[in-house]
């Protein structure tokens, strides 16, 4: 089964054409800088790149080029053609606790929760529509970075609010990146023949979040009502006092969508550094001997290692970390620094194992070791292609 798998980010549209059974990757791309201006298409197939610099104004004229170019190159594939789309949407809201075939219902619904996560489920809904009229015989499955969370219990999902104010704008904690969490708890316990048990995973990155993960089930997660919340992260602030915004607002001529940029878009590393949000030139920087890089690090790594303990603690104990996502799963410094001092749990590093990279998921835990620790690179789109081809039966 060849599955198109589709990422609808806010200003962006990456997809990948995948094959389910060999998992051989036939074309990917992405349209980058939707609706600001001048944009780019990139396109890669057997091979040889493209890529081209053209107005692209909006997410349904981004999948329609999409789909010229992936139908084009798979004519010229013998054997191969688009048997069902996967589309990765953000919200799911209260409503999908699972992965699903899209239906006029399922898009109502979609769009209905749209305004939880207005610049990915709009753009979302509108790519599933353009693909239901361009190719109306594929069938549509959706796959949602909430709904790995559906099992996290009420006493860790609910805020202690009024129960007016949770009803009606729905405040509660939904948790993201389920999708890569879901994948790597999945790929964690087949390397452990079905006994990861109570698993943590890491996922590192310009976004971050972490999973406590029991049994194959969601105990609690560091994201929130909405990503902001959690550890520090590339451009946004993670966990501060509530209170703080009440008080800029008082005091400040900001208005709130101001403070909700500055939060998401102009704090975490960027603003501890002064300089910059990418951990690679971050780690450089310290190294070369940036004190504001080096704090950033440290803050970074901190809180980290605070959350990790917190997942531990939620789950009763830990048999298995997993570090993943762009520092996750790169940075052989964030992750030393994050599990040091966690030997009383049973948690540490092999240096060695723990500086090498590879493509495929390594262990990175000494010999002996109290809990099992890996690196497994994220790989959503695979797991959405699975969903497809679960859901298709």
């Amino acid at each position: 089964m060849d599955v198109l798998v589709v990422n609808a980010g806010s200003s962006s549209l990456k997809y990948q054409l995948l094959n389910v059974e060999s998992r051989e990757v036939l074309a990917k791309g992405a349209c980058e800088r939707i609706g600001l201006g001048e944009s780019t298409f990139t396109s890669e197939f057997a091979g040889r790149e493209t890529c081209l610099s053209l107005p692209i104004p909006n997410h349904r004229t981004a999948i329609t080029l999409v789909l010229g170019t992936v139908l084009q190159n798979t004519a010229l594939m013998e054997g191969h053609h688009i048997d069902a789309f996967g589309h990765r949407i953000v919200h799911g809201g209260t409503y999908f606790d699972d992965s699903c075939l899209v239906d006029d219902d399922v898009l109502k619904k979609i769009e209905e929760i749209a305004p939880l996560a207005p610049l990915h489920n709009y753009a979302a809904a509108s790519v599933i529509v353009a693909c239901r009229e361009v190719l109306p015989d594929v069938p549509n499955v959706v796959s949602f970075d909430t709904s790995f969370h559906a099992t996290i219990p009420e006493v860790a999902y609910r805020y202690p609010l009024p129960d007016e104010l949770c009803d009606k704008f729905k405040l509660r904690k939904y948790g993201f990146h389920g999708i890569n969490h879901r994948y790597v708890s999945r790929t964690a316990n087949e390397l452990l023949g079905g006994d990861a048990g109570k698993l943590v995973s890491c996922h590192l990155g310009n976004g971050s979040s972490l999973c406590a993960v029991r049994d194959g089930r969601v105990v609690d997660t560091t994201m929130g009502f909405t990503p902001l919340d959690g550890l520090i992260m590339g451009t946004r602030c993670g966990s501060i006092d509530p209170a703080a915004v009440t008080f800029i607002l008082e005091n400040s001529d900001l208005t709130a969508r101001e403070v909700d940029t500055i939060m998401n878009k102009k704090s975490g590393l960027l603003a501890i550094t002064g300089f910059t949000n990418d951990i690679r030139d971050i780690t450089e920087a310290a190294e070369a001997g940036n004190d504001r890089a080096q704090l950033a690090l440290d803050m970074f790594c901190y809180s980290a290692k605070k959350y990790l303990g917190a997942m531990i603690a939620a789950m009763g104990g830990v048999d298995t970390v997993v570090f993943t996502a762009g520092a996750g799963q790169n940075s052989p410094v964030i992750r030393s620094k994050v599990v040091e001092g966690l030997e009383g749990l049973g948690i540490a590093v092999d240096p060695e194992l723990n500086a090498q990279r590879h493509k495929t998921p390594w262990r990175i835990s000494p010999e002996g070791a109290g809990v099992n620790v890996f690196v497994i690179p994220a790989d959503e789109e695979y797991m959405i292609a699975l969903d497809v081809k679960r859901i298709l039966g």
